[in-house]
This record gives C-alpha cells, structure tokens and sequence, in this order.
C-alpha cells in the first residue's frame, strides 16, 4: 500500500519515530530551475473559503457603499487583530483557476498545522501538533488534495514550516507564561501543559490530541531552551546568542544542544513531504535558529526528498534583518539552502523606486553583478526571492504597497521589477487586486494604528474573499459556519468591508500582472539572463542613470538575445527616453519588438505602444545604441525583445 493511503487511513500518529517513511516511490519531480517559477504566498486564514459565490465583488473605488449602516471600523480591525476569519484549504483548492490565470506557477501556503484550539493564533506559527492540519483549515486529506490537484494544473506548493519554536503549549514551573531570558547555559525550570480548553495538566495521554505538543517526542523538558524572552541581540557568529535561545514572546523555542529535538522535528517535515507530495519548504525564523542545526536540517531534507525523486526540493529561508545576514546563511548552509527572502533593505528599496521616491539605481544595483560574490548575474538570481509585500514587513512600514498609491494599478509597477529583474518573484496574496485597507479619510478618522509606524501586521492581512463574520474565539470558533461564526464582530474583509470578496480577474493590476507574467514564460531570458541596469537620455542630454520618477530601464541578455524592460517610474504623468542598448548584439538596421505593454493589456484603446511594434535601434555619433521609448502611461511597463 501507498504511504499516503497507508497514513490517510488511520488517526495521525502520535510518535513520529513510529513512522515508517517510505523511498523511491513514484513522487511529482522538481522543476528544471526554480528560477522559472513565479511564486504566489498566501495565508489559509486570509485567502478563501470557496464560497465567494455567495457574496458580491467589491474593490476599493466601490467600498465605501459596500459598507452597512453603522459599520465599526474599529471593530472590523479588532477582527482581524485577534481572530480566524475562516479560510480554508478546500479555498484554496477552489482559486487554483483563478491563480494560474495570473501566471503563478507555484502557490506557498503560510503555515496549516494544527494550533492550540484555545488561542487564535489564525498566522499558524504556534504550532501545538506538528503531525496534523489545523482543523480551522481542514484536514490532513483536504491538503493532500490540495497538492494533488495543483499538480494536476502544473502548479507546485511550498509549505511553511517552523522547526525554531512551537506555540505556547506548556507554563513555566512558577505558572508563568513568559519569563525574562537567561543567559547560555542558564535556563528556567518548566512547568504544566496546557489542555484542550487552557487550563492545565501535569501529564499528557496519547487520547489527549489537543493537550500539551505533538508527537510525544516532543514532550520531553531537554527538547526546549526555556530561556524565557525576549531578547533579539548577539552576534551572528554565536551559537548561543539570545536571539538563537529566546522565545517569542510566549513562543516556546526549541534546544538543538544536547537533546535529539533537531531530528525528530526534520523527520515530521519528512512525514509532510511524503504524505503530500509538496515541493519545498519556506523555513521560518531560520536566522534564530543556530547555523549549525539550519545546516544539519536542510541537509537531511534535501537527502529525503531526493530520494523520493525529488532531485531540489525547494528550501527557502527566512533570514530577518540586514541582507549581509541573509548572504552569510547562504554561505554557511550552502547549496542545502536554495535561496533567501529579500525581506531587508531590498524589499525597502523594490517600494520606494517603483514609486517614484528613489532613483532606479537604489534597487537595481543591489541585484548587479559589483554584489554579487557568486561569479555571474545568473547564479546571482536563483538565491534571492523577491518580495514586494508580505505578512510581516520585518523590515520598514508595515502597509502594503498599494496603501496610499496613486494608482489602483501602481502595484504593477513593483511587480514588474520581480517579475524581470535578477531573482525568483515572490507575489503577496491581493497585490494583484491592489488591496489596500480602507481609504485614508477612514484611517485618519477611525483607525489611529493604521499609520506608517504602527508596528502592527494587521493590516497587512485582509481576507480577500470577505468573510461577513470571523470565527468565535478559541475552540468555540472550531465547527461548521453556523455554530462557529461571531456575529458581534464584522469580517476583516477587503478594504474596510465585511461580506464581500476581491477576486476579480478584471482589475487593473490582475489584468496587467497576467499579461506580465505570460511574457516571462515565453522568454527564458527574462528568467535566467544577465542583467544590466540601462542608462538614460531625454532631450538629447548626455546618456546618465535615471533620476527617482523617471523611466526604470535594464536589461537582460542571454547568449545574443535582449530583453530591454521599461517601468514607468512615476505614479501620475507619462514618462520617455533614449534607452541604452548593447551595440555588439543590435549592429545596424537591428530593432526590438514590443512583445508586452500593460497599458494595451489593460485594455487602453490607445496605448503608448502596442505588442508587435518594431522599435529600430538608432546610433548616436559616438556609437551609442538606443530605442526611442516615447509617452509611457503611469507606472506602466514594457518589455521588447531584438529577437521574438
């Protein structure tokens, strides 16, 4: 029998060495290159239920009259700040359409293990049984079906997974839930577990599945720092510094010293590889656990899966702070470790130049090849993922990129420098549909942490399909729609609203993002060339790197073919130039043809360019090749190509 009929067909286990896991069996292959995959991260909670038939459309031009009488923003935000809005697997399921239409061929799904029922802790990074799905999510079967069915449309899935710390499952010994750290070697003694409903119990039974953490491996005191927190300093080169032994907050870190919690916690994830089929693994707060053990558990998941046939299952870590940090664990875990998370300054400097705020240069020459220590722009862009927004914003403001932008399509913008600069694109669920939160006389009324420092991640999280209420709190909030929603409390539903979804494949940035995303799949050297940032000219002024607001321009090359890529940097006026081409590829008589415009896809009657255009490459009298670029919509984009 299969190992997933085999698994489906009992209770979870309790004891993840008890598991036989299986080898060489028929599983779904990696992709030749990662680098030619667009990624999609979601959360469960905030994503779909599947039932969004049921409720209208809205987007942010249309909310303020899809709000009822009397509605309470303060509340909508209490919702979203503290409870499970319902949304589910089978959802996700349901939008494998809907996400493929856009061009994303790989979906992340941010954690779905089984929390503790009593909390809600709707983000899924406080996991209580590291052997099962959340039921708020669905179940074991349903996330196998889920996987299975992206295969089937040529999608692939990343899990998140957390092997840094488990949720708050156990007290200390005084009763205390959080403690103040300690130093290394010193440690808090630990106390009770938690039991189903939060209350406490001294000793755990295999019946007791929502009690204390599991597997029972997992139970023993040595598996756990119990160092208390927080404390976020030390140096990186220390395996002990506080913030590898801390706990968030009330997070319960685990000990990789002297305790075999390392390798019980990489053989669950070996049991989720199996049993689903899934095809990487988003490693969360991998800098907070000790280089050493982020080595030894890539290795050994990177091993299983290639047994499997899996020849590179994806591991892609999150490493917070400075991008110096992230390139040290590239190093230190080397090619265990596919990638890292451009989580830092880049992601800072993707928003502030495709708004305009920067000059081009403050982005692209992050990704150029003066920083690149890997020995080609090429090796450079399979290690990074690019991302614009996401759930944290660990770094800089904590709202998304279409908060206060001037456009409803601005997001394109930032889109297209992922989509066509060096690195793996990463995009954030409804940037494609330019989520936003409420509008800003809202704010400024209603929700005073809805501002630039607020430090909070709550908006950054709407529920795109709209739920009209969230889940009750704690495990009443676990059961069937009728007997677990809180009607007191709106939904935290798309732009301020509650009952009405945002998933409309003919928004203005859905629609240019498709025709994007469809141009990259068709030139592989959009995907794999080197890269070069274009220098620009207006008015026959000298050829010089463009200012902030003006046109974005580079280039990728791959053997003799160019790419030339044009953003319109500006969010509010049309843009032009003289763009820079290579003169050894582009001799005389040479020219490029528009093979993408996201003003014609938009569905302009009169773009700028039109797909098909051929654009000649002129000479300046000192040799200089460029293309004319003339009237570029704002923060519009194009793509040509000197061979379509």
């Amino acid at each position: 029998m299969a190992f997933r009929d085999l698994i489906l067909g009992r209770p979870r286990p309790a004891r993840v060495r008890e598991i036989d896991l299986p080898r060489r069996e028929q599983f779904f292959p990696s992709p030749g290159d990662w680098r030619d995959e667009v990624i999609y991260f979601l959360l469960p909670d905030r994503f779909s239920d599947g039932r969004e038939a049921s409720r209208p459309a809205v987007d942010a031009a249309g909310a303020p009259g899809a709000r009822a009488a009397g509605f309470r923003f303060d509340h909508w935000a209490r919702s979203g700040h503290d409870r499970f809005q319902g949304g589910t697997i089978k959802g996700i399921q349901s939008k494998l359409d809907y996400l493929a239409d856009l061009g994303v061929t790989t979906l992340w799904l941010g954690p779905v293990l089984k929390q503790r029922g009593h909390l809600d802790t709707f983000h899924g990074y406080a996991i209580q049984d590291f052997l099962d799905v959340d039921p708020r999510f669905g179940s074991r079967k349903d996330l196998v079906a889920l996987v299975s069915a992206a295969h089937a449309q040529g999608l692939r899935v990343i899990l998140d997974v957390v092997f840094n710390h488990s949720g708050c499952n156990w007290l200390y010994a005084d009763g205390a839930r959080e403690k103040p750290y300690v130093g290394f070697p010193a440690f808090h003694a630990k106390g009770v577990w938690f039991d189903r409903d939060g209350g406490t119990t001294a000793a755990l039974a295999d019946t007791e599945v929502d009690a204390g953490v599991w597997p029972a491996e997992l139970q023993r005191d040595e598996c756990y720092t119990r160092a208390g927190g927080v404390d976020f300093g030390g140096d990186l080169d220390d395996e002990h510094a506080p913030f590898r032994r801390t706990d968030f907050f009330d997070l319960r870190d685990f000990n990789f010293d002297g305790s075999d919690a390392l390798s019980d916690l990489a053989r669950c994830y070996k049991y989720w590889i199996a049993l689903t089929d899934c095809d990487g693994f988003r490693l969360d707060t991998l800098k907070h656990v000790p280089a050493e053990a982020g080595r030894n558990f890539c290795g050994t998941i990177k091993e299983f899966a290639a047994n499997l046939g899996k020849a590179d299952f994806f591991l892609l870590g999150e490493v917070a702070g400075s991008d110096a940090d992230a390139a040290k664990y590239r190093r230190v875990i080397g090619l265990n470790l596919n990638a890292t998370l451009d989580i830092g300054h880049m992601r800072r400097m993707l928003h502030a130049v495709a708004k305009g705020l920067e000059r081009p240069a403050a982005y692209l020459d992050l990704v150029s090849v003066r920083a690149d220590d890997l020995g080609s722009h090429r090796e450079l862009g399979a290690r990074h993922v690019s991302v614009l927004d996401d759930h944290d914003h660990v770094s800089g403001d904590k709202l998304r990129f279409s908060t206060d932008a001037a456009s409803e399509h601005q997001v394109v913008a930032g889109v297209a420098l992922q989509l066509f600069s060096l690195g793996i694109p990463c995009i954030y669920y409804g940037s494609e549909q330019a989520l936003a939160g409420p509008e800003r006389a809202v704010r400024q009324a209603f929700l005073p942490e809805f501002t630039h420092d607020t430090g909070t991640d709550v908006f950054l999280r709407e529920a795109m399909f709209g739920p009209k209420h969230p889940r009750k709190q704690g495990r009443a909030g676990i059961g069937t729609i009728a007997t677990s929603r809180d009607r007191d409390l709106p939904g935290f539903g798309p732009f301020g609203t509650a009952g009405r979804h945002c998933f409309n494949p003919d928004s203005p940035a859905y629609r240019r993002l498709a025709a994007l995303a469809a141009v990259r799949r068709r030139f592989p050297v959009l995907r794999l060339g080197r890269q070069y940032q274009r220098q620009l000219s207006n008015f026959g002024a000298p050829f010089a790197p463009a200012a902030a607001g003006e046109l974005i321009t580079w280039s990728r090359i791959l053997d003799d073919e160019e790419a030339l890529c044009v953003v319109n940097g500006h969010g509010t006026a049309q843009r032009g130039g003289d763009v820079v081409v290579d003169a050894r590829l582009n001799p005389a008589a040479a020219s490029f043809e528009v093979v993408v415009s996201s003003e014609e896809a938009s569905g302009n009657a009169t773009p700028s360019h039109r797909a098909g255009e051929r654009m000649p490459v002129r000479r300046r009298a000192d040799g200089t090749a460029f293309v004319e670029i003339r009237n570029v919509g704002p923060s519009e984009v194009l793509v040509l190509v000197n061979r379509p």
